[in-house]
C-alpha cells in the first residue's frame, strides 16, 4: 500500500536555492523553458526561464548525447550541469553543462511569433494582446504581472493586520449597485440576472456580520465607450469598515494602505520595479480637496472654464493631479464631498450641505483610481432618499434588510487595481496592465 504524505523533495532546483546555497563548482539539475539560444562559434548560451528569472547555460561544442541544433525556443528542458560565479549573467552565476534532456518541444515547424527574449517587445499593443500567451513570457511583460501581484498581496496582507475579513460575494446578481444601464444583462433558469457591477451591497451586508470585510474580485461594466483607462471586466479592490466617526477613516485605511504596499513593492519586489524603471510615489502624505474647491482651483490656474459643476471631466482630473504635484509635491490627492446627484443612492449626504456628499475619490497622477465614502446606515434615511429618487424600494427589499435590522455607521471604497498599476508604470493604456483585456472589441484569448 503506498500513501501520499505530502510534498517530496525535488532533484531540480530553482533559483533562489542556488542563490541562498554555497553551489559554485557543485553540480546542480535546473528544469525551465528555452527563453533564447545564443551561438557565440565555440560555445552557445542557452537561456532558460523560470517563474523567478532567466538562468544562463553555457554549453559546448561537442558535448555528447546532445544536438543543439534540435533545440528550440520553447521547448521545455532539464539541464545538468555545474554552477559558476559569472556577474555579466543574470543573477550571477551560470551552468556549464553536462547534459541536457528535452522534456517537451514545440509543434515541428513553428517559429516564436514574436521576439520574446527582447528586453522590450516593439510591437503594436494589439499584437501583444491577441499574442498574449506568449507575449507575457518576455521578461519586462512578466514583471508587470508580479508587480499586480504585490499590490494585490499587500492590499490582502494590511488589512488582515486591521481586523478586517476576507469575503467572496456572488457575480451573477438579480439587481446592479450602481444604478444606470451599463449592466450586462443575463439570462438566468428564466430569470432576470447580471454581472455583479460592484460587490457594494453585499459588503454592506458583511459588514453586519464582521465589522470590517474586504474582497478582491472582477467585477463588470457594459460601457460601450473604447478609451486608455476603461475596460468591462477589472479587478475591484474593495473594503468596507463599521463604526466610523468619520468618512475620513476610509481615507486614512486607504493612505495606510498604500504606504504598506509601496514598502512591501520596495522590500519584495525590487527585482521587478528595476525592470520596469519605477520609482514608487511617497504616500506619507495625501492632501485634499473639496470638489468644489478643486475646480475652482484648476480653472483659476490654468485658465479653464468649469463646463459641469455635478463631475470632474477626465481634463479635470489631469489638472486636478497636475495642480497637486506641483504645489504639493504629491502625485495623490484625495477629492471630497462630491455632489449629491452623481453618487450613488446609498451615499450619505453631507447634514451640513445635503447638495453635497460624505464621499471621495483617490486621484493618482490625474486618473481616478478609487471611489468611496460613507454609506446611509438609517432604514428611514435610506428609504427616503430611495424614494426621493423615484426608486421602487421593493426592488431592493434584501438590501435594505440590514437597515431594517440594524447597522453600525459605516463606509468604504473600492479601487481600480489595473488603473493602479498603469499609474504607477507610467503606462498610457489599461489594457498594458490587464492580464487578458476585455473591451468592447476583445473577447479572446
Amino acid at each position: 500500500m503506498e500513501f501520499v504524505t505530502g510534498l517530496k523533495e525535488k532533484k531540480a532546483l530553482e533559483i533562489s536555492d542556488i542563490l541562498k546555497g554555497d553551489y559554485a563548482g557543485k553540480e546542480v539539475v535546473i528544469r525551465g523553458a528555452v527563453h533564447t539560444i545564443r551561438d557565440m562559434s565555440e560555445f552557445s548560451f542557452i537561456i532558460v526561464r523560470k517563474y523567478e528569472g532567466l538562468v544562463q547555460c553555457v554549453f559546448y561544442e561537442g558535448m555528447e548525447g546532445f544536438d543543439i541544433k534540435s533545440l528550440k525556443e520553447g521547448a521545455t528542458i532539464e539541464a545538468k550541469g555545474v554552477v559558476s560565479l559569472e556577474e555579466r549573467a543574470p543573477n550571477g552565476f551560470e551552468i556549464r553543462l553536462q547534459e541536457v534532456s528535452i522534456l517537451s518541444e514545440p509543434a515541428p515547424d513553428t517559429t516564436m511569433p514574436i521576439p520574446i527574449s527582447k528586453w522590450k517587445l516593439n510591437t503594436s499593443l494589439e499584437t501583444k494582446l491577441s499574442l498574449r500567451p506568449i507575449s507575457l513570457r518576455n521578461i519586462r511583460e512578466r514583471a508587470i504581472f508580479k508587480i499586480q501581484e504585490g499590490i494585490i498581496r499587500g492590499f490582502r496582507d494590511f488589512l488582515f493586520s486591521q481586523h478586517f475579513t476576507e469575503i467572496r460575494t456572488p457575480k451573477i446578481v438579480a439587481g446592479n449597485a450602481e444604478g444606470g444601464a451599463n449592466v450586462f444583462k443575463l439570462e438566468y433558469f428564466g430569470k432576470k440576472a447580471f454581472l455583479a457591477q460592484s460587490p457594494q451591497f453585499y459588503k454592506q451586508m458583511m459588514v453586519g456580520v464582521y465589522d470590517r470585510v474586504f474582497e478582491a474580485a472582477p467585477v463588470f461594466r457594459a460601457e460601450k465607450h473604447n478609451t486608455t483607462r476603461h475596460l468591462n471586466e477589472y479587478t475591484s479592490l474593495d473594503f468596507e469598515m463599521g463604526y466610523i466617526d468619520s468618512f475620513t477613516e476610509i481615507m486614512d485605511m486607504e493612505a495606510a494602505m498604500l504606504n504598506y504596499v509601496f514598502e512591501l513593492l520596495e522590500k519584495e519586489y525590487a527585482k521587478e520595479l528595476s525592470i520596469l524603471n519605477v520609482t514608487l510615489p511617497n504616500v506619507s502624505k495625501i492632501p485634499t480637496v473639496r470638489f468644489d474647491k478643486a475646480k475652482e482651483l484648476v480653472a483659476e490656474k490654468y485658465d479653464r472654464k468649469i463646463k459641469n459643476p455635478y463631475d470632474l471631466e477626465p481634463e479635470e482630473e489631469v489638472l486636478i493631479g497636475k495642480y497637486f504635484k506641483e504645489e504639493f509635491d504629491s502625485d495623490f490627492v484625495f477629492v471630497t464631498h462630491y455632489p449629491s446627484k452623481k453618487r450613488p443612492f446609498y451615499a450619505m449626504d453631507d447634514k451640513e450641505d445635503p447638495k453635497f456628499t460624505l464621499s471621495f475619490d483617490l486621484l493618482f497622477k490625474g486618473m481616478e483610481i478609487t471611489t468611496g465614502g460613507q454609506r446611509i446606515h438609517s432604514y428611514e434615511e435610506q428609504v427616503a432618499k430611495m424614494e426621493a429618487r423615484g426608486m421602487d424600494i421593493s426592488d431592493f427589499t434584501n438590501y435594505l434588510m440590514i437597515h431594517k435590522h440594524g447597522m453600525p455607521p459605516h463606509g468604504g471604497l473600492g479601487i481600480g487595481l489595473e488603473r493602479l498599476t498603469m499609474r504607477l508604470l507610467d503606462e498610457t493604456n489599461v489594457r498594458e496592465t490587464t492580464m487578458f483585456p476585455r473591451d468592447v472589441s476583445r473577447l479572446e484569448p
